[in-house]
Protein backbone atom coordinates (compact mmCIF):
# COMPACT_ATOMS: atom_id res chain seq x y z
CA UNK A 1 0.00 0.00 0.00
CA UNK A 2 1.30 3.57 -1.32
CA UNK A 3 2.32 5.42 1.98
CA UNK A 4 -1.08 8.03 1.90
CA UNK A 5 -0.72 10.23 5.15
CA UNK A 6 -3.12 12.56 4.38
CA UNK A 7 -7.06 11.42 4.22
CA UNK A 8 -7.34 12.73 0.45
CA UNK A 9 -4.19 12.75 -0.64
CA UNK A 10 -3.50 12.18 -4.46
CA UNK A 11 -7.54 13.40 -4.96
CA UNK A 12 -8.92 16.18 -7.10
CA UNK A 13 -12.09 17.27 -8.08
CA UNK A 14 -12.79 18.42 -11.65
CA UNK A 15 -16.86 19.19 -12.44
CA UNK A 16 -17.88 17.00 -9.63
CA UNK A 17 -15.81 14.56 -10.36
CA UNK A 18 -13.04 13.29 -8.44
CA UNK A 19 -9.40 12.15 -10.43
CA UNK A 20 -6.80 10.56 -8.80
CA UNK A 21 -3.65 13.25 -9.34
CA UNK A 22 -0.20 11.68 -8.13
CA UNK A 23 3.29 13.22 -9.01
CA UNK A 24 5.70 10.49 -10.06
CA UNK A 25 8.48 10.43 -7.62
CA UNK A 26 11.84 11.76 -8.64
CA UNK A 27 13.47 7.94 -8.15
CA UNK A 28 11.46 6.83 -11.14
CA UNK A 29 11.13 9.65 -13.58
CA UNK A 30 14.14 8.12 -15.40
CA UNK A 31 11.97 5.17 -16.27
CA UNK A 32 8.37 6.23 -16.19
CA UNK A 33 8.94 9.17 -18.80
CA UNK A 34 5.64 11.10 -16.87
CA UNK A 35 5.62 13.72 -14.43
CA UNK A 36 1.98 13.28 -13.30
CA UNK A 37 -0.34 10.56 -13.26
CA UNK A 38 -3.44 12.03 -13.65
CA UNK A 39 -7.25 9.69 -14.37
CA UNK A 40 -10.27 10.06 -13.52
CA UNK A 41 -12.15 7.98 -10.70
CA UNK A 42 -15.76 8.23 -12.42
CA UNK A 43 -17.73 8.98 -9.43
CA UNK A 44 -18.76 12.46 -6.91
CA UNK A 45 -18.56 10.42 -4.12
CA UNK A 46 -15.73 10.98 -1.39
CA UNK A 47 -15.82 7.67 -0.07
CA UNK A 48 -15.90 5.63 -3.44
CA UNK A 49 -13.13 7.92 -4.76
CA UNK A 50 -10.39 7.18 -1.47
CA UNK A 51 -10.99 3.62 -2.35
CA UNK A 52 -10.41 3.46 -5.52
CA UNK A 53 -7.81 6.01 -5.03
CA UNK A 54 -5.72 3.56 -2.43
CA UNK A 55 -6.07 0.68 -5.06
CA UNK A 56 -4.54 3.49 -7.66
CA UNK A 57 -2.01 4.40 -5.02
CA UNK A 58 -1.07 0.50 -4.76
CA UNK A 59 -0.55 -0.34 -8.39
CA UNK A 60 1.45 2.55 -9.07
CA UNK A 61 3.83 1.75 -6.36
CA UNK A 62 4.01 -1.85 -7.68
CA UNK A 63 4.37 -0.92 -11.49
CA UNK A 64 6.95 1.47 -10.14
CA UNK A 65 9.21 -1.24 -8.20
CA UNK A 66 8.30 -3.19 -10.89
CA UNK A 67 10.30 -1.28 -13.33
CA UNK A 68 13.29 -0.49 -10.68
CA UNK A 69 13.87 -3.92 -10.46
CA UNK A 70 14.00 -5.27 -13.59
CA UNK A 71 17.40 -2.97 -14.52
CA UNK A 72 20.30 -4.88 -14.20
CA UNK A 73 19.01 -7.99 -12.98
CA UNK A 74 18.52 -11.18 -14.50
CA UNK A 75 18.15 -13.57 -11.38
CA UNK A 76 15.17 -15.98 -11.98
CA UNK A 77 14.18 -15.08 -8.26
CA UNK A 78 13.71 -11.62 -9.05
CA UNK A 79 12.42 -11.71 -12.00
CA UNK A 80 9.30 -13.81 -10.48
CA UNK A 81 8.66 -11.87 -7.96
CA UNK A 82 8.28 -8.57 -10.60
CA UNK A 83 6.11 -10.57 -12.34
CA UNK A 84 4.49 -10.56 -9.16
CA UNK A 85 4.31 -7.54 -8.66
CA UNK A 86 2.95 -6.35 -12.06
CA UNK A 87 0.54 -8.99 -12.05
CA UNK A 88 -0.72 -7.35 -8.53
CA UNK A 89 -0.57 -4.30 -9.56
CA UNK A 90 -2.82 -4.82 -12.99
CA UNK A 91 -5.27 -6.66 -10.56
CA UNK A 92 -5.79 -3.60 -8.61
CA UNK A 93 -5.51 -1.44 -11.37
CA UNK A 94 -8.28 -3.27 -12.79
CA UNK A 95 -10.25 -3.20 -9.77
CA UNK A 96 -10.20 0.66 -9.35
CA UNK A 97 -11.78 0.87 -13.01
CA UNK A 98 -14.69 -1.03 -11.99
CA UNK A 99 -13.12 -4.49 -13.91
CA UNK A 100 -12.50 -8.03 -12.73
CA UNK A 101 -8.86 -8.91 -13.95
CA UNK A 102 -8.39 -11.65 -15.82
CA UNK A 103 -5.76 -12.84 -18.13
CA UNK A 104 -5.97 -12.29 -22.07
CA UNK A 105 -6.29 -15.73 -22.70
CA UNK A 106 -9.11 -16.02 -20.22
CA UNK A 107 -11.02 -13.11 -21.60
CA UNK A 108 -10.47 -14.41 -25.18
CA UNK A 109 -11.69 -17.73 -24.65
CA UNK A 110 -14.53 -17.44 -21.39
CA UNK A 111 -15.64 -14.01 -20.96
CA UNK A 112 -19.20 -12.25 -22.38
CA UNK A 113 -19.51 -10.33 -25.60
CA UNK A 114 -20.59 -7.66 -23.46
CA UNK A 115 -17.80 -7.65 -20.93
CA UNK A 116 -15.65 -7.64 -23.80
CA UNK A 117 -17.07 -4.54 -25.41
CA UNK A 118 -16.99 -2.82 -22.37
CA UNK A 119 -13.17 -2.79 -22.02
CA UNK A 120 -12.47 -2.27 -25.74
CA UNK A 121 -14.96 0.81 -25.21
CA UNK A 122 -13.06 2.05 -21.88
CA UNK A 123 -9.67 1.86 -23.87
CA UNK A 124 -11.12 3.86 -26.64
CA UNK A 125 -12.08 6.44 -24.13
CA UNK A 126 -8.70 6.11 -22.17
CA UNK A 127 -6.54 8.63 -22.80
CA UNK A 128 -3.52 8.72 -20.63
CA UNK A 129 -1.94 5.88 -18.73
CA UNK A 130 -2.68 3.88 -21.43
CA UNK A 131 0.09 1.11 -20.95
CA UNK A 132 -0.98 0.37 -17.58
CA UNK A 133 -4.47 0.56 -18.39
CA UNK A 134 -4.17 -1.83 -20.94
CA UNK A 135 -2.05 -4.22 -18.92
CA UNK A 136 -4.88 -4.29 -16.28
CA UNK A 137 -7.94 -3.87 -18.06
CA UNK A 138 -6.91 -6.44 -21.52
CA UNK A 139 -5.30 -8.83 -19.16
CA UNK A 140 -1.93 -7.89 -20.44
CA UNK A 141 -0.15 -8.98 -17.44
CA UNK A 142 1.75 -12.46 -16.98
CA UNK A 143 0.06 -14.40 -14.46
CA UNK A 144 2.63 -15.19 -11.40
CA UNK A 145 4.45 -18.64 -11.60
CA UNK A 146 4.77 -18.94 -7.70
CA UNK A 147 5.84 -22.50 -6.87
CA UNK A 148 3.54 -24.83 -4.25
CA UNK A 149 6.24 -24.25 -1.39
CA UNK A 150 6.60 -19.99 -1.88
CA UNK A 151 2.54 -20.32 -1.72
CA UNK A 152 2.67 -21.91 1.58
CA UNK A 153 4.62 -19.50 3.18
CA UNK A 154 2.44 -16.75 1.57
CA UNK A 155 -0.59 -18.95 3.42
CA UNK A 156 1.29 -18.89 6.52
CA UNK A 157 2.27 -15.41 6.94
CA UNK A 158 -1.17 -14.22 6.43
CA UNK A 159 -2.43 -16.85 9.25
CA UNK A 160 -0.22 -15.80 11.31
CA UNK A 161 -2.89 -12.32 11.84
CA UNK A 162 -6.08 -14.31 11.64
CA UNK A 163 -6.08 -17.89 12.21
CA UNK A 164 -2.92 -18.26 14.44
CA UNK A 165 -3.27 -15.28 16.19
CA UNK A 166 -4.22 -16.45 19.36
CA UNK A 167 -2.22 -19.54 19.54
CA UNK A 168 0.43 -20.45 21.59
CA UNK A 169 4.07 -21.08 20.27
CA UNK A 170 3.47 -24.76 21.12
CA UNK A 171 0.03 -24.14 19.38
CA UNK A 172 1.49 -22.33 16.31
CA UNK A 173 4.12 -25.41 15.99
CA UNK A 174 2.04 -27.92 15.77
CA UNK A 175 -0.33 -26.22 13.89
CA UNK A 176 2.20 -25.95 10.87
CA UNK A 177 4.06 -29.08 11.19
CA UNK A 178 0.33 -30.76 10.09
CA UNK A 179 0.65 -28.20 7.53
CA UNK A 180 3.60 -28.67 6.32
CA UNK A 181 3.70 -32.35 6.21
CA UNK A 182 1.04 -32.39 3.75
CA UNK A 183 3.28 -29.89 1.50
CA UNK A 184 6.13 -32.12 1.90
CA UNK A 185 4.26 -35.39 1.15
CA UNK A 186 3.01 -33.64 -2.47
CA UNK A 187 6.05 -32.15 -3.54
CA UNK A 188 8.20 -35.18 -3.23
CA UNK A 189 5.67 -37.11 -4.94
CA UNK A 190 4.90 -34.64 -7.89
CA UNK A 191 7.66 -31.80 -7.76
CA UNK A 192 7.35 -28.34 -6.59
CA UNK A 193 5.21 -27.24 -8.89
CA UNK A 194 4.22 -23.57 -9.92
CA UNK A 195 0.15 -22.74 -8.66
CA UNK A 196 -0.77 -22.58 -11.94
CA UNK A 197 0.74 -25.71 -13.45
CA UNK A 198 -1.24 -27.82 -10.48
CA UNK A 199 -4.11 -29.98 -11.98
CA UNK A 200 -7.09 -32.56 -11.87
CA UNK A 201 -4.59 -35.19 -12.50
CA UNK A 202 -1.77 -34.13 -9.75
CA UNK A 203 -4.20 -34.04 -6.86
CA UNK A 204 -5.45 -37.60 -8.07
CA UNK A 205 -2.27 -38.94 -8.11
CA UNK A 206 -1.64 -37.66 -4.56
CA UNK A 207 -5.03 -39.43 -3.64
CA UNK A 208 -4.19 -42.74 -5.12
CA UNK A 209 -0.51 -42.50 -3.24
CA UNK A 210 -2.34 -42.36 -0.21
CA UNK A 211 -5.02 -45.34 -0.77
CA UNK A 212 -2.16 -47.28 -1.27
CA UNK A 213 -0.77 -46.37 2.57
CA UNK A 214 -4.34 -46.83 3.63
CA UNK A 215 -4.49 -50.44 2.37
CA UNK A 216 -0.79 -51.36 2.10
CA UNK A 217 0.53 -55.25 0.65
CA UNK A 218 3.07 -57.46 2.40
CA UNK A 219 1.58 -56.85 6.21
CA UNK A 220 2.73 -53.62 6.56
CA UNK A 221 0.69 -51.02 9.49
CA UNK A 222 -2.24 -49.36 7.55
CA UNK A 223 -2.16 -45.36 7.91
CA UNK A 224 -5.81 -43.77 9.32
CA UNK A 225 -7.78 -42.27 6.64
CA UNK A 226 -8.06 -39.24 8.95
CA UNK A 227 -4.83 -38.30 8.49
CA UNK A 228 -4.54 -38.96 4.79
CA UNK A 229 -7.87 -36.70 4.70
CA UNK A 230 -5.92 -33.87 6.68
CA UNK A 231 -3.28 -33.68 3.73
CA UNK A 232 -5.83 -33.86 1.04
CA UNK A 233 -7.70 -30.82 3.20
CA UNK A 234 -4.35 -29.03 3.30
CA UNK A 235 -3.73 -28.67 -0.09
CA UNK A 236 -7.49 -28.38 -1.01
CA UNK A 237 -7.86 -24.64 1.25
CA UNK A 238 -4.20 -23.69 0.77
CA UNK A 239 -5.13 -23.96 -3.14
CA UNK A 240 -8.71 -22.30 -2.48
CA UNK A 241 -6.95 -19.32 -0.66
CA UNK A 242 -4.16 -18.84 -2.65
CA UNK A 243 -6.00 -17.89 -5.65
CA UNK A 244 -8.25 -16.08 -3.96
CA UNK A 245 -5.86 -13.80 -2.77
CA UNK A 246 -4.92 -13.37 -6.05
CA UNK A 247 -8.64 -12.48 -7.35
CA UNK A 248 -9.40 -15.67 -9.09
CA UNK A 249 -11.80 -16.94 -6.86
CA UNK A 250 -13.53 -18.96 -8.96
CA UNK A 251 -10.52 -20.81 -10.44
CA UNK A 252 -11.42 -24.68 -9.72
CA UNK A 253 -9.98 -26.34 -7.54
CA UNK A 254 -8.12 -29.83 -8.27
CA UNK A 255 -8.54 -31.00 -4.58
CA UNK A 256 -12.13 -30.85 -4.81
CA UNK A 257 -14.13 -33.71 -3.71
CA UNK A 258 -11.34 -35.46 -3.00
CA UNK A 259 -11.66 -37.44 0.58
CA UNK A 260 -11.58 -40.85 2.25
CA UNK A 261 -14.64 -42.54 4.21
CA UNK A 262 -13.44 -42.76 7.88
CA UNK A 263 -12.41 -45.83 9.21
CA UNK A 264 -12.87 -47.65 12.69
CA UNK A 265 -10.79 -45.58 14.94
CA UNK A 266 -10.33 -47.58 18.18
CA UNK A 267 -11.83 -45.94 21.58
CA UNK A 268 -9.01 -44.66 23.98
CA UNK A 269 -9.71 -47.34 27.25
CA UNK A 270 -11.03 -46.21 30.43
CA UNK A 271 -9.15 -46.56 33.58
CA UNK A 272 -11.67 -49.06 35.72
CA UNK A 273 -12.69 -47.54 39.61
CA UNK A 274 -10.87 -50.31 41.28
CA UNK A 275 -7.78 -50.03 39.25
CA UNK A 276 -7.63 -46.23 39.78
CA UNK A 277 -8.73 -46.88 43.90
CA UNK A 278 -6.15 -49.79 44.24
CA UNK A 279 -3.33 -49.10 41.60
CA UNK A 280 -2.71 -44.64 41.25
CA UNK A 281 -4.86 -43.01 44.19
CA UNK A 282 -1.91 -43.78 46.37
CA UNK A 283 0.51 -42.67 48.71
CA UNK A 284 3.63 -42.20 47.32
CA UNK A 285 3.26 -44.00 43.95
CA UNK A 286 4.89 -40.96 42.45
CA UNK A 287 7.84 -41.02 44.69
CA UNK A 288 10.64 -38.93 42.96
CA UNK A 289 8.45 -37.05 40.51
CA UNK A 290 8.39 -33.38 40.87
CA UNK A 291 5.49 -32.04 42.89
CA UNK A 292 3.90 -30.20 40.10
CA UNK A 293 3.81 -33.02 37.62
CA UNK A 294 2.46 -35.37 40.35
CA UNK A 295 -0.38 -32.70 41.23
CA UNK A 296 -1.21 -32.68 37.33
CA UNK A 297 -2.25 -36.27 37.53
CA UNK A 298 -4.48 -35.91 40.23
CA UNK A 299 -5.58 -32.48 38.80
CA UNK A 300 -7.30 -34.86 36.00
CA UNK A 301 -9.14 -37.82 37.82
CA UNK A 302 -12.08 -35.98 39.30
CA UNK A 303 -11.77 -32.84 36.64
CA UNK A 304 -12.33 -34.71 33.58
CA UNK A 305 -9.66 -31.79 32.08
CA UNK A 306 -7.36 -32.54 28.89
CA UNK A 307 -4.11 -32.59 29.78
CA UNK A 308 -3.20 -28.98 28.37
CA UNK A 309 -5.93 -27.66 29.87
CA UNK A 310 -4.53 -28.06 33.12
CA UNK A 311 -1.00 -27.67 32.35
CA UNK A 312 -1.80 -24.43 30.83
CA UNK A 313 -3.59 -22.96 33.75
CA UNK A 314 -3.32 -19.47 35.13
CA UNK A 315 -3.49 -18.86 39.15
CA UNK A 316 -6.05 -16.49 38.54
CA UNK A 317 -8.48 -19.62 37.42
CA UNK A 318 -7.64 -21.14 40.26
CA UNK A 319 -10.79 -20.65 42.65
CA UNK A 320 -10.03 -22.17 45.79
CA UNK A 321 -11.20 -19.64 48.03
CA UNK A 322 -14.66 -19.78 46.76
CA UNK A 323 -17.79 -20.96 48.70
CA UNK A 324 -17.23 -24.27 46.32
CA UNK A 325 -13.77 -24.48 44.95
CA UNK A 326 -13.80 -24.79 41.29
CA UNK A 327 -11.13 -24.32 38.31
CA UNK A 328 -11.92 -22.01 34.80
CA UNK A 329 -11.40 -23.74 31.99
CA UNK A 330 -11.06 -20.65 29.80
CA UNK A 331 -8.65 -19.06 26.76
CA UNK A 332 -6.52 -16.07 27.34
CA UNK A 333 -4.41 -13.82 25.03
CA UNK A 334 -1.33 -15.82 23.50
CA UNK A 335 -3.27 -19.63 23.94
CA UNK A 336 -7.00 -20.80 22.46
CA UNK A 337 -8.72 -23.38 23.08
CA UNK A 338 -9.54 -26.75 21.30
CA UNK A 339 -13.40 -25.78 20.74
CA UNK A 340 -15.50 -22.48 21.86
CA UNK A 341 -17.61 -25.23 24.11
CA UNK A 342 -14.66 -26.45 25.88
CA UNK A 343 -14.75 -23.20 28.19
CA UNK A 344 -16.57 -24.06 31.58
CA UNK A 345 -15.84 -24.20 35.29
CA UNK A 346 -15.74 -27.33 37.35
CA UNK A 347 -15.91 -27.94 40.93
CA UNK A 348 -13.03 -29.67 42.75
CA UNK A 349 -13.51 -32.66 44.92
CA UNK A 350 -11.58 -35.71 46.11
CA UNK A 351 -7.74 -35.89 45.23
CA UNK A 352 -8.23 -33.35 42.31
CA UNK A 353 -9.36 -30.43 44.91
CA UNK A 354 -6.26 -31.72 47.13
CA UNK A 355 -3.94 -31.58 43.93
CA UNK A 356 -5.02 -28.00 43.49
CA UNK A 357 -4.71 -27.02 47.05
CA UNK A 358 -1.09 -28.05 46.75
CA UNK A 359 -0.40 -26.47 43.72
CA UNK A 360 -2.29 -23.69 43.72
CA UNK A 361 -0.46 -21.27 41.25
CA UNK A 362 -0.83 -23.39 38.35
CA UNK A 363 1.77 -25.89 36.66
CA UNK A 364 4.13 -22.78 35.15
CA UNK A 365 5.90 -25.91 34.71
CA UNK A 366 4.64 -27.51 31.98
CA UNK A 367 3.28 -24.22 30.48
CA UNK A 368 3.04 -24.94 26.92
CA UNK A 369 4.76 -27.79 26.71
CA UNK A 370 2.38 -30.61 26.01
CA UNK A 371 5.10 -33.14 24.24
CA UNK A 372 7.30 -33.12 26.83
CA UNK A 373 4.55 -33.48 29.80
CA UNK A 374 3.01 -36.47 27.92
CA UNK A 375 6.31 -38.35 27.52
CA UNK A 376 7.18 -37.94 31.35
CA UNK A 377 3.32 -39.03 32.49
CA UNK A 378 3.62 -41.97 29.99
CA UNK A 379 7.39 -43.17 31.24
CA UNK A 380 6.23 -42.84 35.09
CA UNK A 381 3.07 -45.22 34.47
CA UNK A 382 5.08 -47.50 32.65
CA UNK A 383 7.96 -48.10 34.78
CA UNK A 384 5.26 -48.11 37.68
CA UNK A 385 3.08 -50.51 35.53
CA UNK A 386 0.06 -48.25 36.15
CA UNK A 387 -1.33 -48.83 32.64
CA UNK A 388 -3.58 -51.84 32.72
CA UNK A 389 -3.18 -52.65 28.92
CA UNK A 390 -0.83 -50.85 26.09
CA UNK A 391 -3.64 -49.43 24.47
CA UNK A 392 -4.49 -47.27 28.19
CA UNK A 393 -2.86 -43.36 27.89
CA UNK A 394 -3.26 -40.50 30.15
CA UNK A 395 -5.87 -39.41 28.32
CA UNK A 396 -8.07 -42.58 29.64
CA UNK A 397 -9.20 -40.65 32.74
CA UNK A 398 -10.85 -38.25 30.99
CA UNK A 399 -13.09 -41.06 29.28
CA UNK A 400 -13.38 -42.60 32.90
CA UNK A 401 -14.73 -39.59 34.26
CA UNK A 402 -17.25 -39.30 31.41
CA UNK A 403 -17.85 -42.82 31.91
CA UNK A 404 -18.57 -42.42 35.69
CA UNK A 405 -20.86 -39.73 35.12
CA UNK A 406 -22.85 -41.74 33.12
CA UNK A 407 -23.16 -44.78 34.75
CA UNK A 408 -24.05 -42.58 37.95
CA UNK A 409 -26.99 -41.24 36.08
CA UNK A 410 -26.00 -36.89 36.12
CA UNK A 411 -28.11 -35.47 33.83
CA UNK A 412 -26.97 -35.29 29.95
CA UNK A 413 -26.71 -30.97 29.90
CA UNK A 414 -24.49 -31.12 32.99
CA UNK A 415 -22.11 -33.88 31.20
CA UNK A 416 -21.65 -32.14 28.41
CA UNK A 417 -20.64 -29.17 30.07
CA UNK A 418 -18.14 -30.59 32.68
CA UNK A 419 -16.52 -32.60 29.84
CA UNK A 420 -16.83 -29.11 27.56
CA UNK A 421 -18.62 -31.14 24.98
CA UNK A 422 -21.12 -29.58 22.43
CA UNK A 423 -24.45 -30.07 23.99
CA UNK A 424 -26.69 -31.51 20.70
CA UNK A 425 -30.20 -30.54 22.93
CA UNK A 426 -31.66 -26.95 23.13
CA UNK A 427 -29.86 -25.52 26.70
CA UNK A 428 -31.83 -23.48 28.78
CA UNK A 429 -29.92 -21.89 31.82
CA UNK A 430 -26.12 -21.75 32.57
CA UNK A 431 -25.56 -25.59 33.45
CA UNK A 432 -26.76 -25.43 37.51
CA UNK A 433 -25.35 -23.82 40.14
CA UNK A 434 -21.60 -24.10 41.33
CA UNK A 435 -23.28 -26.09 44.43
CA UNK A 436 -25.17 -28.55 42.49
CA UNK A 437 -22.29 -29.52 40.16
CA UNK A 438 -20.14 -30.05 43.57
CA UNK A 439 -23.35 -31.62 44.83
CA UNK A 440 -23.64 -34.15 41.37
CA UNK A 441 -19.68 -34.62 40.91
CA UNK A 442 -18.85 -36.03 44.69
CA UNK A 443 -21.62 -39.06 43.71
CA UNK A 444 -18.88 -40.45 41.56
CA UNK A 445 -15.28 -38.94 43.48
CA UNK A 446 -13.46 -41.75 44.29
CA UNK A 447 -12.69 -42.15 48.52
CA UNK A 448 -9.23 -40.50 49.20
CA UNK A 449 -7.29 -43.41 51.06
CA UNK A 450 -5.29 -42.63 54.51
CA UNK A 451 -2.04 -40.76 54.12
CA UNK A 452 -2.76 -38.93 50.62
CA UNK A 453 -2.39 -35.32 51.63
CA UNK A 454 0.22 -35.44 53.01
CA UNK A 455 1.66 -37.35 49.85
CA UNK A 456 1.55 -34.07 48.19
CA UNK A 457 3.53 -31.81 50.52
Amino acid sequence: MAMITKLDQYLAMRKDRYYYSRRVPKLYRLLDGRRLVRCSLGTSSLEVARARRDLLAEADDHYWASLCATMGHENTDKVEAVILERYRAACARAMAKGFMYAPAVDLAANSQLDDILSRLAFMMKDTGERKQNAEAVLGGAKVPRIKLSKAFELYCSRAEVGELANKSPAQVKAWKKAKYRAITNFVKLVGDLHMHQIQRFHAQKFYDWWALRLQPKGGQQPLKANTANRDLGTLNKLFREFWIHEGQENRENPFRNLRFKHTYIAETPVFENDWVRGKIIQPNIFAGMNKQAVCLIYGLIETGCRPSEVANILPESIKLDAPVPYISIKPRVGRELKTHSSMRDIPLVGVSLLAFQNSSKGFPRYNDKSQAMSALFMKAFRVRNLFPTEAHRIYSFRHSFEKRMLEAGLDYGLRCLLMGHHNTRPQYGDGGSMEYRQKELLKIAHPVPKGFEDSLQ
